[in-house]
């Protein structure tokens, strides 16, 4: 394991800047590790990936409306130890870099979390609107050959298909997604509908087989931002190949689930993960 700090405190043990990816003419990047400090055997860790649109956000500051609702205490009291993810931004590097940073961690959790006492074979990958997106990339390609393997996905409000991102769009939306400064056109280095072919390679839904783990969907349907379309779309095609999905459309809740109480949303996602991973 990489040198890293350490602190101790009353119901965890906190890994602060653990460097898991080195990229040539790039900072190191890192990940941020808290487990469970009562722990008697090796937990199931969560690969936290937070949103920002690809173009904002950071593990090391968490969003205020997140925190209210404190899901990483919920999940180390529920038995997990919570990996945050950092990952490079759109503006600093253009898709799949997002992808191969969030893969780089799941990879060292692989390889060294058995020094740290977390179970190597049992990885959920959990991300919000931008980091959904990635969770659910992550769940879809890895496999064996380059050791990203993860058991479930919990994805809230996540982008699934870039190309029908604007079809979908509710009524009220602000935003346009086929536009070129859109999120997801500065994601692909181009406006969706001029490079479709970049914009099929980023999306979650051309990955879908039978082979992938089990996945927990929450959308709101009052999301001007993220069409709730977009969940509903990508659980039928992983219904339709007979992958373990569950689709919860939170009845008012917009982006970030404003308008309803967060915290039930967080145990759903952690009673997800108990019963796919254990606890």
């Amino acid at each position: 394991m990489t040198e890293a700090a350490y602190r101790r405190q009353s119901d965890r043990i906190e890994y602060r800047d653990v460097v898991v990816h080195e990229v040539a003419g790039f900072r190191p990047l890192t990940l941020d590790l808290v487990v469970p400090v009562d722990a008697s055997e090796s937990v199931p860790v969560l690969v936290w990936i937070h949103g920002g649109a690809w173009l904002y956000g950071s593990p090391k500051q968490p969003a205020a409306w997140l925190m209210e609702a404190d899901p990483f205490t919920a999940a180390i009291r529920a038995g997990f130890a919570v990996a945050s993810a950092q990952y490079r931004l759109s503006g600093e590097a253009p898709f799949p870099a997002q992808l191969d940073d969030v893969k780089a961690v799941v990879r060292w959790l692989r390889r060294e979390g058995d020094t740290v006492g977390v179970d190597r074979e049992r990885i959920g990958v959990w991300g919000e609107s931008a980091g959904g997106h990635l969770a659910s990339l992550v769940a879809l390609t890895g496999d064996d050959r380059d050791d990203c393997v993860v058991g479930a996905a919990v994805c809230w409000y996540a982008p699934s298909n870039l190309l029908t991102m604007q079809v979908q769009a509710h009524e009220s939306a602000t935003i346009d997604h086929d536009a070129a400064d859109s999120p997801e056109s500065l994601l692909i280095g181009g406006a969706v509908t001029e490079n479709p072919e970049r914009g099929r390679a980023a999306s979650p839904i051309t990955y879908v087989t039978a082979q992938a783990p089990p996945m927990l969907l929450i959308h709101g349907d009052q999301d001007l931002l993220v069409p709730v379309g977009q969940s509903e779309e990508f659980a039928a095609a992983l219904a339709a190949v007979g992958v373990e999905v569950e689709l919860s459309v939170v009845p008012g809740a917009g982006h970030c689930f404003t308008g309803v109480p967060l915290e039930p949303l967080v145990g759903d996602s952690l009673a997800f993960f108990t019963r796919v991973l254990g606890s």
